[in-house]
């Protein structure tokens, strides 16, 4: 060393505030001052740097002093701790959904399917909590480690109707309904789903896990369905109404002979005209039924301050109830009751079926008989010999087939027979024109009549005044 004051007072080590480097400063321009890499190693060291010294800047600092006179040069770094990966909340449900028509198989737009409603169903898993992950430690030019930071957790934001497990990792539905984010991004649950207005082509098609509520009108061609009720504040055209529970319907049905209303328990409405409806319970009408098909396992009651029912066919399993029953103009009213409408509708189904199987039947016995005849002319070739086989097998099955068919008829007829609750009760008048079927009987009503109850008496439909 051909120095002759000590190195410390020549070299100037300075550490940064976060020690993860250290710099090195020449403070004198001396032509004479050298010093070896070991002289420099040994000065960090003295100033505290012992990591991530880099020993092939020492080098050219050793080699070459002057050039680096005044200069801070970094001759040690340390290695950085890393914060972790943060915590996240991974939806099973896409919460951010956009209206836009579904894209169907064969490319064609379906502009009805414009929306897919977040259902979640009692005990469904909604969200999972995936953990923040822990960070990497790191080590300061000093030799010190540095802790690693882990990243921040997510937290699930509960709103209503929503549960979280033990581990606050998952969130489930508490209750059949529709997943929704609401303020401040909270998750809930809610049973009903409302609209605020029409079904049209802005909203598109419902299917829903709860309660359907429409404050407005359901256009025709569009379609509901709900798990529970649904309830429309204004009317129902050409729609199709689907409801496990019952259907409400405040402004009345325009069917326009197209769509179709449907509840497992109860309908109501202020009218019906021109459309289809079934009910598991009862159809409850306050105005008017015109010209329409209309089914109800218990009873159609339509006794409101007109109480009409005009046209088409009334089918009830137990009971009809109106004030007035067809019109002057003797328009054809059919009233069905004493049995389920389903199964007087399988009864109609069944018989057509036996007829095209006695049709069919006939013909293969022509056909047999003709390939008989051939059989003992010695005239059967191979390919009619198959023939005769297949039409021999296929007419046993028609047989056993047939013979199924009648069973179910027999057992239907069986349940016409049960008419001891069934009844169809006018309050005000049935015109001549309108037929009353009660099981298996039928009676023609030909004169207006007021007040009057049809029920089944000694084996005959009987019209008791009130």
């Amino acid at each position: 060393m051909s120095y002759k004051v000590p190195l410390n007072q020549l070299v100037n080590i300075e550490i940064t505030e976060d020690k993860l480097s250290a710099r090195l400063q020449f403070i004198q321009d001396d032509a004479d001052f050298q010093c070896t890499v070991g002289d420099l190693e040994e000065l960090l060291k003295q100033s505290g740097v012992k990591f991530g010294i880099q020993f092939n800047i020492l080098s050219a600092l050793a080699m070459e002093t002057r050039k680096f006179v005044y200069n801070q040069v970094t001759v040690a770094t340390g290695i950085p701790a890393t914060e972790g990966a943060p915590g996240e909340i991974n939806y099973l449900f896409d919460m951010d959904v956009d209206k836009k028509p579904s894209i169907q198989q064969d490319g064609t737009v379906d502009y009805k399917e414009v929306i897919n409603l977040n259902n979640a169903r009692k005990g469904q898993l909604i969200a999972e909590r995936i953990l923040a992950k822990e960070g990497t430690d790191g080590r300061s030019v000093t030799g010190e480690l540095i802790a690693g930071k882990k990243g921040k957790e997510a937290r699930f934001k509960v709103g209503k109707n929503v549960v979280i497990d033990q581990e606050q990792l998952r969130m489930y539905a508490a209750m059949d309904g529709l997943i929704t984010r609401t303020d401040k991004d909270k998750i809930n649950v809610f049973p009903v789903y409302e609209v605020n207005g029409d079904v049209n082509y802005n909203i598109g098609n419902i299917d829903f896990v709860g309660t359907v509520v429409i404050r407005g009108n359901v256009l025709s061609g569009f379609r509901i369905k709900a798990a529970g009720d649904i309830r429309v504040i204004g009317g129902v055209e050409g729609a199709e109404l689907h409801a496990d529970g019952s259907v409400d319907i405040t402004a009345g049905i325009l069917g326009h002979n197209k769509g179709l209303v449907k509840a497992k328990v109860n309908v109501k409405s202020s009218f019906i005209q021109d459309a289809n409806i079934e009910a598991g319970n009862e159809v409850i009408v306050t105005q008017s039924i015109m010209h329409s098909t209309v089914r109800a396992g218990k009873n159609v009651i339509c006794q409101g301050s007109k109480g009409l029912i005009v046209g088409g066919v009334i089918q009830a399993g137990e009971q009809v109830k109106a004030r007035v029953i067809g019109n002057s103009t003797s328009t054809t009213t059919v009233l069905e009751v004493g049995v389920l409408p389903e199964l007087r509708n399988e009864l109609v189904e069944l018989r057509s079926k036996i007829k095209e199987y006695m049709e069919n039947a006939d013909k293969t016995d022509k056909a047999l008989v003709l390939l008989d005849q051939l059989a003992l002319a010695g005239q059967l070739s191979e390919d009619k010999l198959l023939m005769r086989n297949r039409l021999s097998s296929s007419k046993k099955k028609s047989i056993d087939e047939l013979n199924e068919l009648k069973d179910r008829i027999l057992e239907i007829e069986k349940s016409l027979e049960d008419t001891s609750t069934s009844k169809v009760e006018i309050t005000g008048t049935i015109f001549g024109g309108s037929k009353i079927v009660i099981g298996r009987y039928t009676r023609f009503i030909k004169d207006a009549t007021q007040r009057v109850t049809f029920q089944m008496v000694e084996g005959e439909i009987a019209m008791i005044s009130k």
